[in-house]
Formats: C-alpha cells, sequence, structure tokens
C-alpha cells in the first residue's frame, strides 16, 4: 500500500507491523496499576473496615503469607477445571458433527439442549454429589455441564457455516459424504471451535468453582466458602486474585494454542497486523 509523500511528491509505503511485546502488557498492566490505585484511596480515604473491604496491601501480604496453602488448593480446581473441559470437548465435538451430519437428530435434540441451559446448573449439584460421591468427579462433571455448551453450538455453527461456492467447487470431484466432512466442514469449523473453546475455558473454571461450592473440602471455592465464613476477607480476596490469574493463564494458554494450530486463519493473521505505520524507506530508495 503506497500514499503520495506531500513535501516530495513520491509514494509513501505503508507497512504493517506488530506492536512490540511491551506495548502489549503495557496497556493491561496500567489499567491494573490504576484499579489498585483507586482502591488504595477508596479504603483510606472513607476509612473503610477491613472486614469490609481490606486495603490492597493487606490482601498482598495474605498472598504472599498463604502462597502454599493457595497453590495447594489451585491444584484440587486446576484438576477439576481441565477435566471438565477435556470431557466437554471429547463428548461436544463428536456431538455436534453428529448434529451436523442427521438433520433429524438436530431437530429432535437442538431444542432440548438450549432448554437445559435455562435451569440453573447448581440444582444438580446435590444429586451429583449422592451419585458419585464427595471426591472430584462431581466437580469435574459441573464443569463439564457448564462448558460444553459453547463447544457444542461453536463447533455446529462451525460445520454448517461453509461457502457455497466452495462445495460446488469440491462436488464436482464427486467426493463421498465423508470426504466433504473431513476436507471442507472440519477444518473451516475450527476457527469456531477455537472461538467456543475461549469461552468453555472460562465455564469450566466456574464450574469447577461451583461444584467445590457444593460440596468439597479442598479447591478454591472451598477456600472462599471458608473465609466467608470466618469473614477473612484478605484470604477471601486473596483466593480472588488468584482465580482471576488462573483464569487469565488458561485464556492466554487457548490463546496461543489456536496462533499454533491455525496459523492462517484471518484472526490470528489480524494480529500480526495491527499497528499500521508509515515508512518512507520505499520512497527513500527510489530517491
Amino acid at each position: 500500500m503506497k500514499e503520495k509523500d506531500s513535501a516530495r511528491g513520491k509514494p509513501v509505503q505503508i507497512r504493517a507491523v506488530q506492536p512490540s511485546a511491551f506495548i502489549r502488557v503495557l496497556y493491561p498492566s496500567a489499567a491494573v496499576i490504576v484499579a489498585i490505585g483507586v482502591w488504595a484511596l477508596f479504603v483510606h480515604g472513607f476509612k473503610v473496615p477491613d472486614y469490609i473491604l481490606p486495603p490492597p496491601e493487606a490482601v498482598f501480604i495474605t498472598l504472599v503469607e498463604k502462597i502454599h496453602l493457595l497453590m495447594r488448593h489451585s491444584w484440587a480446581t486446576v484438576k477439576a477445571t481441565i477435566g471438565g473441559l477435556a470431557l466437554s470437548i471429547m463428548i461436544g465435538v463428536p456431538f455436534a458433527m453428529m448434529l451436523v451430519w442427521s438433520q433429524t437428530l438436530e431437530r429432535a435434540i437442538m431444542p432440548l439442549l438450549v432448554f437445559s441451559q435455562c435451569f440453573p446448573k447448581i440444582a444438580i449439584g446435590p444429586l451429583l454429589i449422592i451419585w458419585f460421591g464427595w471426591g472430584i468427579l462431581p466437580k469435574v462433571l459441573i464443569s463439564f455441564i457448564i462448558a460444553f455448551f459453547p463447544i457444542v453450538i461453536q463447533t455446529a455453527l462451525g460445520l454448517k457455516s461453509v461457502e457455497s461456492d466452495e462445495l460446488d467447487l469440491i462436488r464436482i470431484m464427486s467426493p463421498s459424504d465423508f470426504q466433504v466432512f473431513s476436507k471442507i466442514r472440519i477444518p473451516n469449523a475450527l476457527p469456531y471451535f477455537f472461538g467456543g473453546l475461549k469461552v468453555a475455558v472460562t465455564l469450566s473454571l466456574i464450574g469447577a468453582i461451583v461444584g467445590e461450592f457444593i460440596g468439597s473440602d479442598r479447591g478454591l471455592g472451598y477456600l472462599l466458602q471458608y473465609a466467608n465464613t470466618e469473614l477473612d476477607t484478605e484470604l477471601l480476596f486473596s483466593t480472588l486474585i488468584l482465580l482471576m490469574i488462573l483464569g487469565g493463564v488458561l485464556f492466554f494458554v487457548v490463546i496461543q494454542l489456536e496462533k499454533w494450530l491455525l496459523p492462517w486463519h484471518v484472526v490470528v493473521r489480524g494480529e500480526k497486523q495491527q499497528g499500521i505505520r508509515v515508512s518512507k524507506e520505499g520512497a527513500e530508495s527510489t530517491a
């Protein structure tokens, strides 16, 4: 892409460059610092009691002092989260393929699948504990139930959202239905799948916490309930901060996995083309 240089009347080359890592980290870091500053000013300015809203420095001290306790409970939550997410992928993706493969099955199952999302998942938590005990399995199942829906919907949408021109072109070679599905529909569905996966990874973490709320003796959900019962707001906020960090890490892993597996996708390529700047190297080279 070229534009005219107003001074020389020569073309100016515009090229796309990727923002530096420093810029990508700067903005969210600045937002966090501002949020902590507002938090500290509010607490100290209005003299809010610690049992209502502790100051950020007290939360940080608690986070450092009890890091071993927090990490031990975090591992239980991570296992339930990954288990529920993996189960939602292993069942959700083949289920979406069956819905797209058979219109009869889609018409019969899809309304039930939508209606199943209208009741609170926490309502079936006690039943899962009765059926499967107090181990990790009920937490994995609740995490799976919550994360299952976006995986199915997004994958099915990707399988069906194929350009008619592509289908017409491949039909010239008289392929089988399986070949159309494997060569056209599945590659087309991968970006949609990752879109659903980004939603599901955070929902699976929420599902694991919900399962630990219902019945558990370990995990960050259990720790939140314990801190709430003891009115230990410093531990409560430390746990919440750790949960936000954990959710961010899981989301970042999914993004990096998408970039690694789908380097050809427009979303991935679009991130590499941000921060367009004007370069006069082309004009100077032709001078």
